[in-house]
């Protein structure tokens, strides 16, 4: 169990890769992202999580090259999440998209490109160009986001690489067991995005009353489960001193009856678009 905020995950390929990051969906191109994730990395983060659809790659790129020299980093020392948005998907579109993340971010390689949504009739050429770039040495890794199991038995049966990471929408509305099960089988390490339930969960009295038993607050309590029930999370702020509070979960752990607790109170309900019915 991770014990600190660099501790990582040994992906399927030898690639370690932190437990815990920082999302940047929503933060805004310029001044926002750039001193979230700064403040990020100053209180020791060492992920960061973004996409081509939060149009912020460029921002992402300038505070991590400003901050590895703020904080005598260098660049092995973060790992850089992308994903290849919808409109893009295929096989040139994405070898296209994946050299476009890669300019923005202006950095000599990304460590994990995602595909970021199973676009129908598209994932499987998709995957197959993030092969090619992973093969090619441009990624140190390559994985899925919100694919169910369906996709990935899809996917697997034709793919030459398997995707060591899946994220996904994960909170304790929405724990994802099956899913977690079949990911363990094949490999794969689950990822939250979204893991506070987009806010909804931070003043859920379960969540809340186990909180006060260790002096620690909802939101806390939801990424120290994730953490303990083998999940890698990513809480977006953009708020340095909530940035600081969400990382501060490794002097406490929940005891096997508060991790009852909390998987007893999903509803398999999605604050987020549903992976088999979404449309952009």
């Amino acid at each position: 169990m991770p014990n600190n905020l660099q501790d990582t995950v040994k992906l399927n390929n030898g690639v370690e890769m932190p437990w815990f990051g920082l999302g940047v969906y929503k933060a805004q191109e310029g001044e926002e992202v750039i001193q979230a994730v700064k403040a990020a990395i100053r209180a020791g983060y060492r992920s960061i999580d973004t996409a081509a659809a939060y149009n912020n790659e460029e921002g992402v790129g300038q505070a991590i090259r400003e901050a590895m020299e703020e904080n005598g980093l260098s660049r092995d020392q973060i790992f850089v999440t992308s994903k290849v948005w919808n409109n893009m998907q295929g096989y040139e579109t994405t070898l296209e998209a994946f050299e476009t993340s890669l300019k923005k971010l202006n950095l000599e390689y990304i460590d994990l490109f995602l595909v970021h949504w199973p676009v129908k009739d598209k994932y499987k050429e998709t995957w197959r160009a993030l092969e090619k770039v992973y093969k090619e040495g441009k990624v140190r890794a390559i994985g899925v986001s919100n694919f169910q199991i369906h996709h990935l038995e899809d996917l697997l049966a034709d793919a030459e690489v398997v995707p060591t990471v899946n994220q996904v929408e994960l909170h304790p509305q929405l724990t994802q067991k099956e899913l977690l099960k079949f990911t363990k089988e094949k490999g794969i390490v689950l990822e939250a995005w979204s893991p506070l339930g987009q806010g909804n969960l931070l003043e859920n009295e379960t969540l809340v009353s186990i909180g006060k038993k260790y002096g620690k607050t909802a939101a806390q309590v939801i990424l120290r489960w994730d953490l303990q029930v083998g999940v890698i999370t990513i809480p977006k702020s953009v708020n340095e001193g909530r940035i600081k509070e969400n990382a501060d979960i490794y002097d406490f752990e929940l005891s096997a009856e508060d991790i009852a607790a909390i998987d007893a109170l999903n509803l398999n309900q999605r604050f987020g678009s549903d992976p088999d019915n979404f449309n952009f």
